[in-house]
């Protein structure tokens, strides 16, 4: 009887999870911690978890847009309060005022 050793199956939760957050993040809207969460799990499960390298690199990918996306918003929007307050630009007549 011959013995082959076992199997040892190494965990792909980081990798998992790393995608899982990527993914809510970018649909629900999830704000900086989460994708900053996302992004340290894919980068610890490239390098642990052999199995769930795609997973890490979908993940990182997924969070690191998510980031960026957030990060060009509130610059767009805070580029738009400072042009609308050093222009002059009076908010009442949208209102009606």
């Amino acid at each position: 009887m011959t013995t082959y050793g076992t199997i040892t199956h190494h965990g792909t939760g980081k990798g998992t999870a790393s995608l899982l957050f990527g993914i809510l993040s970018l649909l629900a809207g999830w704000t900086l911690i989460a994708p900053v969460l996302g992004l340290i799990l894919g980068m610890m499960s490239r390098g642990s978890e052999p199995f769930a390298r795609g997973r890490a690199a979908w993940g990182i990918f997924l969070n690191l847009l998510a980031m960026i996306g957030w990060l060009v918003g509130i610059f767009l929007v805070a580029a738009t309060g400072i042009s609308l307050t050093l222009g002059g630009f009076d908010v009442g007549t949208l209102f009606g005022g």
